[in-house]
């Protein structure tokens, strides 16, 4: 059995074909809903646009909210060595 399956995702009026790891087919469905749903929130918020435009719009936001999940995972661990830090100062502090 292949680990890797065909799928076709519709974005818009495209439709793509992708040979995708068999495991990851629900996150790519996923993440075509995702796409559509904010191209529809720009289409409705920019009615004249290109679609060229809306779909800018749309990678832009996307591409930010990654950026900011994988910032916001980057720091995790030091914030928490910040606070263990934080903690033993106020200890020793209060000694």
């Amino acid at each position: 059995m292949s680990d890797r399956q065909h799928i076709n995702l519709h974005l818009d009026a495209h439709s793509v074909g992708l040979d995708v790891p068999r495991d990851q087919e629900p996150n790519y469905r996923a993440a075509a809903d995702l796409l559509n749903r904010r191209y529809q929130y720009y289409l409705k918020l920019r009615p004249t646009a290109s679609a060229e435009q809306l779909w800018m719009y749309t990678a832009l936001e996307v591409a930010v909210a990654l950026q900011s999940d994988a910032r916001e995972k980057s720091i995790a661990p030091i914030e928490k060595e910040l606070k263990e830090l934080n903690n033993l100062i106020e200890k020793t502090i209060k000694q």
